[in-house]
């Protein structure tokens, strides 16, 4: 069996809230609602990350940053998928590819897109390229679709470094 490729499969909720900026894939964005939760709530570097320690058999988010700890209060998502990055460095694993999904009504992500795949690029030490990124709405469906969440999934490919 071959042991040298992994992937990794990473899922976030967030409640949205009135008053902006949005922080999504690292950036911040001009808009009218904000992502509620214990950290920045970043729901898109989230999914990265936990799709990153899913691949490496490394836990999940939630084990590395409980949100039942002060210290994690308004910590940046950005400081999360560093330290996920450096475990998975740590244990030989290097980043192939991530692929993205940001699930919102609004906004819309295509004014943001290579902004956030730059920012995204950076932070796993990869190539923009290695970074896919779509945006699909709710259809006014469900929570996303009536704006009340945004979600966001991620699979991601690692291999033996």
């Amino acid at each position: 069996m071959n042991q040298d490729i992994r992937v990794g499969l990473g899922h976030d909720t967030h409640r949205l809230e009135p008053g902006g900026p949005l922080r999504l894939g690292g950036i911040d964005i001009d808009f009218d609602y904000h992502l509620a939760g214990h950290s920045d709530a970043d729901v898109l570097l989230h999914a990265i990350t936990d799709s990153l320690l899913g691949a490496a058999n490394l836990g999940d988010i939630g084990m590395l940053f409980p949100d039942d700890d002060p210290a994690n209060q308004d910590k940046d998502s950005a400081v999360m998928l560093t330290a996920a990055c450096d475990l998975i460095r740590d244990a030989r694993w290097r980043v192939v590819n991530v692929d993205c999904v940001v699930l919102a009504e609004r906004p819309k992500l295509v004014p943001y897109k290579q902004q956030i795949s730059n920012r995204i690029a950076d932070l796993l030490a990869v190539l923009p390229e290695q970074v896919g990124l779509k945006g699909k709405t709710g259809e006014k469906t469900g929570g996303v679709g009536q704006g009340e969440i945004m979600q966001a999934m991620c699979v991601c490919l690692l291999c033996r470094d």
